[in-house]
């Protein structure tokens, strides 16, 4: 268990405890926090290590066994909502003490509460996104357990919930709470695409540096990693420069990731508010990195809403955003604030996740204006993985110029082993799917060939997987409702060759450097000279599909020519070495 304040400071909460945990309080801190900082022991006394074993945190699109709320009566009919979509696709859990009370709350307003469980525990706040803990797991698919940072507020009753979470469900808890892994975090800055990547404004350094006011060990941001890594399995944490008009600087108020190629973020008018840090943000994410699969990332943008009267956050509007939504499974629940401006919004979500229950939910409305507190669904909900995950990863196709043998390749892993993996497709328009069966081929990877008729423009697709335990499980998880979708181009196979040979990554490199080859035909053979025309390197690929890296011997300096070369032709790449 935590420890967390001084003496002094713990008999003030122990005198205080009843009033302030019934305030509203925001996400930010009040004037009253900002008081107690000073002399408020964030850090604890009892070092928990990190697990032994590598873990991996998972990714908002995987399977969720619970979504976790702090009942919050000032906020009930929000929570009501989320609630009664929740319960279809999930278990819910509630901390509060006065469960009777919320019980009758929700059945007498017409939801069904027979997924609905609780935890005896207080809460101070609404705001469980940062001071929930983080679900990873060991082995990719194997032991559940919580990642607990420490919270940037001074609300002891928050600040223990991941340990009524880690106790009822009987699994481990990791606290970041003790030097020199004494990391101070919070959730609503947090995103992971399940594969090691992780997002984060450079709060999380801000917080953590020499002279930050919660008294814990000055970091630098190599050891933040080092901490993200050894605790969480993040092995690439990309963080951007906080915004000027987000007090709190927490990235899910104007950035989505949807899976693990798409990022939905927050468009405003030209030059308005933090229109323009995030789109510098956001050049900054496609120009310093690629997707686990090196693909370019896809930004999609959807409109920031101003209020009524037309303010945004730089002439006092509130921070409105339809990016802090909340993926359970099937369902995605999304802040909606008023029809004229919602509409727009919804369709955005609609055409991005195609299948999934796009849920709004008022957090505009006078009564409950939850917005004005800085925060939306995202803020006030989190989520606990599934024990056992059947884990599917695919980098979606989007284009290819055959309609013979089209490689459809995914990753699949459960702890039980995977029984067997198929690919459903149609083409685009008609109703029936047909199946292909996957072959295992090597350690978790799965493949099969697509022929499909001749004339086809479009393949809608989606792969399903059943584990030796009887689990099965389909990615997209509302397929075949959700899907995929790729075109089939006619063009030559010179040109495919030219659009599909990618990199090289970095340019200039040093000691190794990258290329991209997506489904190149025949063998290719590969050549680098020197601006002399001296050949100093060649190789064969017969496979030339997938991530290639070439080591670069430490004699080469300047500007080198690599070819490729192949049925289709000659594609030629320029590489810089420093």
């Amino acid at each position: 268990m935590k420890h967390f304040c001084l003496g002094i400071l713990f008999a003030f909460w122990g005198m205080n405890i009843h009033s302030y945990a019934q305030e509203i309080l925001p996400k930010g801190l009040t004037p009253q926090e900002e008081s107690l900082i000073a002399d408020y022991q964030f850090s604890g006394t009892h070092y928990t290590p990190p697990p032994t074993e590598s873990v991996r945190t998972s990714a908002q699109w995987e399977e969720v066994e619970y979504l976790v709320l702090g009942w919050t009566p000032g906020y009930q009919n929000i929570q009501r909502q989320i609630v009664e979509a929740a319960v279809e696709e999930c278990k819910v859990l509630i901390a509060t003490t006065n469960q009777t009370s919320v019980e009758n709350y929700l059945s007498t307003n017409g939801v069904d509460i027979t997924n609905v469980e609780f935890v005896n525990a207080p809460i101070n706040s609404i705001w469980i996104r940062d001071y929930a803990g983080n679900t990873v797991y060991t082995n990719d698919v194997g032991q559940r357990a919580l990642v607990d940072w420490i919270y940037n507020r001074p609300r002891p009753l928050d600040d223990v919930i991941p340990s009524y979470h880690a106790a009822y469900l009987d699994i481990p808890l990791y606290v970041t709470d003790t030097a020199p892994a004494d990391l101070v975090n919070t959730g609503g800055n947090f995103m992971s695409d399940g594969l090691g990547n992780a997002f984060a404004s450079k709060l999380v350094l801000m917080e953590n540096q020499a002279g930050n006011p919660y008294g814990v060990s000055p970091k630098t941001e190599d050891q933040v990693d080092q901490i993200m890594l050894d605790y969480m399995g993040i092995d690439s944490y990309r963080k951007m420069t906080v915004l000027p008009y987000d007090g709190i600087h927490h990235i899910d108020m104007h950035m989505k990731l949807l899976d693990e190629e798409t990022i939905l973020v927050s468009k405003y008018p030209e030059g308005v508010a933090d229109g323009p840090q995030i789109e510098e943000n956001i050049n900054y994410i496609t120009s310093s990195f690629q997707t686990p699969f090196g693909n370019d990332y896809e930004i999609k943008w959807i409109p920031a809403p101003p209020s009524e009267t037309g303010n945004y956050p730089d002439t006092g509007g509130a921070y409105r955003t339809y990016t802090n939504a909340l993926i359970v499974n099937k369902t995605i629940l999304v802040p909606v604030y008023r029809p004229e401006v919602d509409e727009e919004a919804l369709q955005i979500w609609q055409e991005a996740m195609p299948g999934y229950r796009i849920v709004g939910i008022d957090v505009d409305d006078p009564s409950e204006p939850l917005i004005f507190g800085n925060g939306a669904i995202h803020c006030i909900t989190h989520t606990i993985g599934v024990a056992e995950p059947l884990w599917i990863v695919h980098e979606k196709i989007r284009e290819v110029n055959t309609i013979n043998n089209i490689q459809v390749k995914a990753q699949i892993k459960h702890i039980s082993g995977v029984a067997q993996a198929k690919v459903y497709w149609r083409q685009s328009g008609e109703i029936v799917f047909q199946e292909a069966s996957m072959t295992h081929v090597s350690d978790d990877n799965w493949t099969t060939g697509l022929s499909i008729p001749s004339g086809s423009e479009a393949i809608d697709y989606y792969i399903w997987a059943e584990a030796n335990s009887g689990k099965s499980i389909a990615r997209p998880m509302p397929a075949p409702e959700g899907y995929w979708t790729f075109t089939v181009n006619a063009m030559s196979i010179s040109d495919w060759a030219e659009q599909n040979i990618k990199g090289p990554y970095p340019n200039p490199a040093k000691d190794k450097v990258y290329f991209d080859l997506k489904n190149i035909p025949g063998q290719v053979n590969i050549s680098i000279y020197n601006l002399v025309g001296q050949k100093v390197f060649n190789d064969t690929l017969e496979n030339a599909d997938g991530r290639m890296t070439l080591k670069l011997n430490p004699s080469f300096s300047g500007i080198y020519i690599v070819n490729f070369e192949g049925e289709f032709g000659k594609v030629t790449r320029k590489l810089m070495v420093k």
